[in-house]
């Protein structure tokens, strides 16, 4: 099972003080913006076009509060066969799979180590979709059937489309 790092969530307390340290000073650009289970807005940056987002910021954080919020260490997996292993062992393990779900654009299972900090591993789809989205999956599905269910929950959005597209006018703004 190869695993590799695709992205780091952080939880802030101010999004305007912190997306102009990423954007201004680091050279990110914003690839979506929008709200996270109501009452979170997340910020979702790139500078890489093989990425949506190499960082996510979640205005999650109270001054002090020590909440973990949506904070966590994302992996990039090769294959949904290599998902589903990693389901199994999980739950062969006993550990806790806290989230199953479908981006749109990746097919994601989140749980936690053990000390509480989350994890996320992902497949891609070969779809576009503004972030943030989630939807519950099943990675037991068969290929085609995940697909067609991915289709089915997404197609509806204004920025669906095929990734490839997404990727071609992310290299042309970073070109800019």
């Amino acid at each position: 099972m190869g695993l590799k790092l695709s992205h780091a969530f952080i939880n802030v307390a101010d999004l305007d003080k912190v997306v102009p340290f990423y954007t201004d000073i680091l050279g990110f650009q914003v690839t979506d913006r929008g709200p996270l289970n109501g009452e979170t807005e997340a910020v979702f940056m790139s500078q890489d076009p093989e990425n949506h987002h190499q960082i996510a910021l979640a205005d999650s954080l109270q001054d002090g509060d020590g909440k973990r919020g949506f904070g966590h260490v994302a992996f990039r997996m090769e294959s949904l066969d290599d998902l589903r292993t990693l389901k199994k062992r999980l739950t062969l393990e006993g550990i806790d799979i806290r989230r199953e779900v479908s981006h749109g654009n990746a097919w994601s299972l989140y749980f936690a180590d053990p000390e509480g900090n989350g994890v996320e591993c992902f497949v891609d789809t070969p779809f576009h979709v503004s972030q943030p989205q989630g939807k519950p999956t099943d990675i037991d599905l068969d290929d085609e059937a995940l697909l067609d269910k991915t289709r089915e929950d997404f197609r509806q959005e204004p920025d669906f489309g095929p990734y490839a597209d997404w990727q071609e006018g992310m290299r042309r703004r970073l070109a800019d």
